[in-house]
C-alpha cells in the first residue's frame, strides 16, 4: 500500500487577501445637484453673514459630467466684493470631490429679491416679517 504524498507546507497555508481598503479606492459619490448645493452652503455673504443658497442667489445648476456650471446673482448689481464673492463660488465648486472644471455665470435677470428668493430662515435672519 502506498502512502498519500503529503501536502507542501506552502500549499497548506492560507492566502493573505489584502484589507478591503487596500483592495479598491473608495468611490466618490455621484454628483448631484444637491451635493453642489451643500457646497454652495459654505459661501457666505459676506456683508449679510448668510450663505447663498439660503439668500436664493442660485439661479442654476448644470452638471455635465465632471463639469459644473453655475448661474448666479448678487444682492446687488453694484455689489462692491462681487469679484471675491464669485471667486469664492468657483472655488467651492472645485473643492467638491469628482469636479474637473467650474463655470460661474453672473446675471441680474431676474433681479434678486430677498422676499421671494430667500428662504424662511434667511427672510427671518433679515428681519422680513411677510
Amino acid at each position: 500500500m502506498q502512502a498519500a504524498p503529503s501536502a507542501s507546507p506552502a500549499a497548506a497555508a492560507p492566502t493573505e487577501t489584502p484589507p478591503a481598503s487596500a483592495a479598491a479606492p473608495a468611490e466618490t459619490p455621484a454628483l448631484t445637484e444637491e451635493r453642489v448645493r451643500e457646497a454652495l452652503r459654505n459661501v457666505v455673504d459676506p456683508e449679510i453673514g448668510i450663505d447663498m443658497v439660503s439668500l436664493g442667489l442660485i439661479y442654476d445648476i448644470d452638471i455635465q459630467g465632471s463639469v459644473v456650471h453655475v448661474t448666479m446673482t448678487l444682492t446687488s448689481p453694484g455689489c462692491p466684493v462681487a469679484g471675491m464673492f464669485i471667486n469664492a463660488v468657483h472655488a467651492a465648486l472645485l473643492a467638491i470631490p469628482g469636479v474637473s472644471d467650474a463655470k460661474v455665470d453672473l446675471t441680474f435677470s431676474p433681479p434678486w429679491d430677498p422676499r421671494t428668493m430667500a428662504s424662511e430662515d434667511a427672510k427671518m435672519m433679515m428681519g422680513l416679517y411677510y
